[in-house]
C-alpha cells in the first residue's frame, strides 16, 4: 500500500483534497493511504509516508523538507497550484504515483 501525505498551513483545505484523492484512488480499484497534516507536524510523519506533496501555500518550505525526506528515503514535491485550487484529486493523485514511480 503507498501512502502519501500531503503538508499545508493548517492542514484545513488539503483535506478536502485528500478526500478527492480517496475517491480517485477508490474509482481505480486502488489501495493508499492517504492524509494531511500541517507544516509542523511534516518532520515526524515524513518517515511514515512513501511520498510527500506539499500544498501551493507551504512551498517555501520545499529545501527544508525535502532534506528530511531525502534522509528516510523518501520523495517530495510541492502540489501543482492549478490542480491545488481546482481541488482536482485524480490530477494529484496521478502526480504523486508518477512521483513514487521516478
Amino acid at each position: 500500500m503507498k501512502k502519501i501525505l500531503l503538508c499545508c498551513a493548517a492542514g484545513m483545505s488539503t483535506s478536502l483534497l485528500v478526500n478527492k484523492m480517496k475517491a480517485a484512488s477508490e474509482s481505480k480499484g486502488m489501495e493508499v493511504e492517504i492524509w494531511a497534516e500541517p507544516l509542523d507536524k511534516a518532520p515526524e510523519e515524513i518517515p511514515k509516508s512513501d511520498v510527500v506533496l506539499l500544498g501551493p501555500q507551504v512551498k517555501y518550505a520545499l529545501p527544508e523538507l525535502k532534506k528530511i525526506a531525502d534522509e528516510h528515503g523518501k520523495k517530495i514535491e510541492a502540489i501543482n497550484m492549478t490542480d491545488y485550487g481546482m481541488m482536482n484529486g485524480a490530477k494529484v493523485l496521478e502526480a504523486a504515483l508518477k512521483l513514487l514511480n521516478d
